[in-house]
């Protein structure tokens, strides 16, 4: 088979959702292909899978690297540099990809290649493009529709993605397969249980949600929501790299029941979901939503817009509010604060559906879109191996 080979470009900048999404789907492939082969990393014997060679390429001034097992991680140096980061992509990879499949998961990637699969998660440069400068929103416009024509797939992380993109016209919708996200990446943490308290909480009294000014983020909503008497009893927590300071200069009012945390790692985030009342994610589009599903994970209900695809992810298993009534979320936080049994329907039922994603079943996916055959994704190869 043809080598697997993974753009590993996200792996020079400072973590994020999407580039979140490709380190774990490359882990979970990663993991996949180490099943199928012994210790030494030869295959075992008798039948058996024809799996291919998995490499990630990444620019030579990446800092970050991941924990693989039987992938390996190369650099390619030529056009590597910060300033040069699309000549690397459009040029360099390609070319040091030539001979595999070329796989990028976050939203562009190599229009020349002859075997390209691009992920792009969302349309949001179209739905909401003031959320966007106007660099950005060009550079996508011009080069995702290329991608969505050269490229042999394109993969969504909803079935409402898929729909946009081929709603404004980024690829067609017979070339378009959907891979949900997996969530169980949350429960790797060691969760911060002294996180609230670090930050002056008292367990299951404040609300968390993301601390983001982009437009369809639309956190607004809950700082208007928490300057609402009924809430004064609450703190509602914002985490992530906004301040107090950006939501005022866009001429939004903070409440002084408002926490900013700043950025926090991944066990004290997960502390804060696991004794939180509640998670909102008032967002008027997502191309899925991983933040809320990551807190039902952890046992922590959720309050969402029925918007973008954040019902196909959360289903029932989430509250819903208008996300343009600030009473309908402050109706739907008392209610959960304020009726145990009905907070504790929630926790049973948004863990039961954030079980559904997991980054395995999506590798899984991945791998049968790519041809691989593996003993986890065909059970009649360990059948046959045994």
């Amino acid at each position: 088979m043809k080598p697997i080979l993974f753009n590993g470009k996200f792996l020079t900048a400072a973590p994020t959702g999407v580039h979140r999404v490709a380190e774990e789907l490359i882990l979970a492939m990663d993991r996949l292909m180490a099943a199928g082969r012994g210790k030494d990393g030869s295959l075992p014997p008798g039948p058996a899978p024809d799996l291919p060679e998995t490499v990630v390429l990444a620019p030579a001034q990446a800092a970050r690297t991941l924990p693989l097992a039987a992938t390996a991680l190369r650099r390619v140096r030529f056009l590597s540099g910060l300033a040069r980061d699309i000549l690397w992509e459009q040029v360099s990879l390609p070319f040091a990809a030539r001979k595999g499949v070329l796989l990028s998961l976050c939203n562009l990637g190599p229009v020349l290649h002859p075997d390209a699969v691009t992920m792009i998660h969302d349309a949001q440069v179209h739905l909401t493009p003031q959320s966007y400068s106007r660099g950005f929103r060009l550079w996508y416009r011009f080069l995702q529709p290329l991608i969505g024509r050269t490229n042999r797939r394109i993969l969504a992380v909803s079935h409402y993605s898929r729909e946009q993109l081929v709603r404004h016209g980024i690829a067609p919708a017979d070339k378009i397969t959907v891979i949900h996200n997996g969530c169980d990446h949350i429960l790797a943490c060691r969760p911060d249980h002294g996180a609230p308290a670090a930050h002056g909480l008292t367990k299951g009294r404040y609300v968390l949600a993301l601390a983001n000014t982009q437009a369809h983020k639309n956190i607004p909503i809950l700082l208007e929501a928490f300057a609402e008497p009924r809430l004064a009893d609450l703190t509602l927590v914002l985490f992530g790299s906004a301040t107090r300071e950006d939501f005022e200069r866009l001429g939004a009012s903070v409440p002084a029941n408002v926490r900013f945390t700043g950025r926090i790692d991944d066990d004290a985030l997960a502390g804060l979901m696991s004794h939180a009342a509640a998670f909102a994610c008032p967002s008027t589009t997502e191309g899925f939503g991983l933040p809320p599903l990551e807190a039902m994970m952890l046992g922590c209900p959720a309050i969402v817009a029925p918007c973008g695809a954040l019902p196909e992810v959360c289903g029932d298993a989430a509250l819903t509010a208008d996300p343009h009534d600030p009473a309908a979320w402050t109706r739907q936080i008392r209610a959960l604060t304020d009726d145990p049994a009905l907070a504790a329907r929630m926790k049973k039922a948004g863990r039961a559906r954030a079980e559904t994603f997991t980054w395995d079943k999506a590798a899984r996916k991945l791998a049968d879109i790519l041809g691989v055959k593996t003993a986890e994704n065909h059970p009649e190869i360990k059948v046959a191996a045994e």
